[in-house]
C-alpha cells in the first residue's frame, strides 16, 4: 500500500539549503506578501514559536537579499531569506533530580527512555519538570548549539509518546547527529496501536505534512507549506478492530505518525487529537519509540538500542488479545 502525493518541495517552501549555522530559502510565488515572520515560523525544520522567530529578527539575525528587515517585511518571490540562529545564551533552567531511565551513555550521547507524560524540553504551561531539567542533574556537560531553551536536545518525541530519545553531549556530537537526522540515517522504529484493520500486511505512506491552517498547534497532510513525510509500516498483530504496528519513521516531522495513521483512516488508539482517547486506560497515543539507531558521533561505530513496550500498551494488548 503506498499512498504518494506528488508534490514539488521546492515550489512549496522554496530551496532550502543549511550551512553551518545559517539556514536559507529562496522565496516562492506562492509565498509572496507573506509576512516574513510567520513564513519562517512554518517554514523551520523543527517546530519553533513565532515569537522566538520575532526575537531573531529584531536581534538582527534575519536577512532579505542580505539586509536586515523588521517582523512584517512582505516578502516578494525570489527573495533570499536567510537565518543565523544565534549561540546559546545561559538560562535560568533549573536541574531537578527526576528519576532517567538510561539506555547509553558515554562522554559524547546520552540515551534515554522517556515515560509517557514527560514533555522533552521547558515550553509554555510545562516550565519544570522535562526530560530536559532532568538531564540537566543527570548530565551537567549538554551541549547548547541550538541558541533555544533546549539544551542538548537533537530530536524529540511527543509528551505523549513513551520510548527512546537521544541527547548530544558536547556540540560536536551535537552537529553530527543533527546531520544525521536531517539526511534521514536514523534508525526510528515505532510500535503502535491503531483503530481498524489495515487491508495490507506493509505499506508507505507518503503524504507531505504541514501545520493547520485553523489550529496551529496541529498539523496535517496538506499540499500548502507543508514538507515531505514518508512513514513505512508493517503489520504485527490483528484484532478485528485495531492493529498492532511497527512504524519506521524516513522522515521526522512534528507529529507525522499520528497524522499519517489518521490521514489513512487508521488513527491511534487514545490519542486525544487525532483519534479517540475514549476506550481505553491509557493517558495519551498507544505509540512508543522502540528503536532507536545512529553512528556514533567520536567512534563513527552504528550503535543500535531498543526498549520494551511500557506497562500500558501491554496493558492495552493484553485486553485486546483476551476479548
Amino acid at each position: 500500500m503506498i499512498l504518494n502525493k506528488d508534490v514539488n518541495e521546492q515550489a512549496v517552501s522554496g530551496a532550502f539549503e543549511e550551512e553551518r549555522d545559517v539556514t536559507e530559502w529562496m522565496v516562492a510565488a506562492e509565498n509572496a506578501r507573506e509576512r516574513i515572520d510567520k513564513y519562517i515560523t512554518e517554514s523551520w525544520e523543527e517546530e519553533v514559536s513565532r515569537s522566538q522567530v520575532q526575537l531573531w529578527i529584531s536581534g538582527g539575525h534575519v536577512t532579505v537579499n542580505g539586509a536586515p528587515v523588521k517582523a512584517n517585511y512582505k516578502l516578494y518571490e525570489g527573495d533570499k531569506v536567510a537565518v543565523t540562529v544565534p549561540e546559546a545564551e545561559v538560562t535560568d533552567l533549573i536541574a531537578e533530580n527526576i528519576p532517567l531511565e538510561v539506555v547509553y551513555e558515554d562522554s559524547d550521547v546520552i540515551v534515554v527512555n522517556k515515560p509517557r507524560g514527560m514533555v522533552v524540553h521547558p515550553a509554555v504551561g510545562h516550565p519544570s519538570g522535562t526530560l530536559v531539567n532532568a538531564l540537566m542533574y543527570h548530565c551537567k556537560d549538554l551541549s547548547g548549539i541550538n541558541g533555544e531553551i533546549r539544551p542538548g536536545i537533537v530530536h524529540r518525541i511527543d509528551k505523549d509518546t513513551s520510548g527512546l530519545i537521544m541527547a548530544a553531549k558536547n556540540d560536536a556530537s551535537h552537529a553530527s547527529l543533527a546531520a544525521q537526522l536531517k539526511e534521514h540515517s536514523v534508525t526510528r522504529r515505532y510500535i503502535a496501536v491503531v483503530h481498524g484493520n489495515l487491508s495490507h500486511d506493509k505499506g508507505t505512506v507518503d503524504a507531505p505534512i504541514g501545520r493547520d491552517p485553523h489550529d496551529r498547534k496541529l498539523y496535517m497532510v496538506t499540499e500548502k507549506n507543508s514538507k515531505r513525510s514518508v512513514t513505512h509500516f508493517t503489520v504485527l498483530e490483528r484484532f478485528g478492530d485495531c492493529t498492532l504496528l511497527e512504524l519506521q519513521l524516513e522522515t521526522g516531522r512534528t507529529h507525522q505518525i499520528r497524522v499519517h495513521m489518521k490521514f489513512i483512516g487508521h488513527p491511534l488508539v487514545g490519542d486525544p487529537i487525532y483519534g479517540r482517547s475514549k476506550g481505553t486506560t491509557m493517558t495519551g497515543q498507544a505509540l512508543h519509540a522502540a528503536v532507536l539507531g545512529f553512528v556514533h558521533p567520536a567512534t563513527g561505530e552504528y550503535k543500535e538500542f531498543s526498549a520494551p513496550l511500557p506497562a500500558d500498551m501491554e496493558e492495552v494488548l493484553y485486553t485486546l488479545r483476551s476479548r
